[in-house]
């Protein structure tokens, strides 16, 4: 493999959402050089950092029927049991959500954690408060998906945070989508819920990175008691 070959391995691709922010940081960096080069180097840094918030990178996905993987890029911030929002129609008892933080510097392109039929889609407008907080979830704009399984149906929100003021869907209901496969995107920091069926079990911990497509956050296919975590 030659040295330009080997160097683009590296460089993860853009997603095409991308490329109209990307390509206006670059034009205000250009005309911020022309006003004072200190300003063009800031529009700089900022149009990297933009062509970074948009990567896409390829992702190893497993695909065994049961398992349950992250569908963001972040840090597991909370996991708990809570009714889920009306719009998704998986009623009112308390299921186990698992909440993903995105900040602005994570990947924000969002896969499936399951794979099955996308049976509703619902959009809900709102407010841009800090999407670590736990109203966070009720309050904020919001876009829901349920997806039924073999194993039970699965709820998963993307909710605008703070910055975010932008949720991009890709899919439309009735469609299949696999596990792993994009979905949507937010822009600029927020979060994901993931609402799994009643008695499952995360297998991660609050405070661990979780991998869009690779992180399995449950298995719906195993009795699995649960697992216990360490820092260190």
């Amino acid at each position: 493999m030659s040295i330009g070959n080997s160097i683009r391995a590296q460089i993860p691709p853009i997603h095409p959402e991308g490329y109209p922010f990307i390509g206006g940081f670059a034009l205000a960096s250009l005309i911020l050089f022309w006003i004072w080069s200190p300003l063009g180097w800031i529009g700089t840094v900022l149009t990297i950092w933009c062509a970074l918030f948009f990567r896409d990178p390829v992702r190893v996905t497993p695909v065994r029927d049961g398992i349950v993987v992250a569908p963001a890029d972040g840090r597991i911030s909370m996991i708990t049991q809570v009714s889920p929002p009306d719009e998704l129609g998986l009623g009112n008892r308390p299921l186990p959500r698992v909440s993903i933080f995105m900040s602005v510097f994570n990947c924000h392109v969002n896969r499936s954690p399951v794979g099955g039929r996308i049976d509703r889609i619902a959009y809900r407008p709102g407010a841009f408060i800090n999407a670590e907080l736990d109203k966070a979830s009720e309050d904020n704009e919001r876009n829901s998906l349920v997806i039924s399984t073999p194993n039970g149906r699965i709820g998963v929100i993307q909710i605008a945070g703070l910055v975010a003021r932008r949720i991009v869907s890709f899919v439309r209901e009735g469609q299949s989508i696999g596990v792993g496969e994009r979905f949507g995107l937010i822009r600029f920091g927020s979060r994901l819920d993931i609402y799994l069926p009643e008695g499952t079990k995360p297998l991660v911990s609050e405070g661990q990175t979780a991998v869009a497509g690779e992180t399995i956050l449950a298995d719906l296919g195993l009795a699995d008691p649960g697992r216990t975590y360490r820092t260190g």
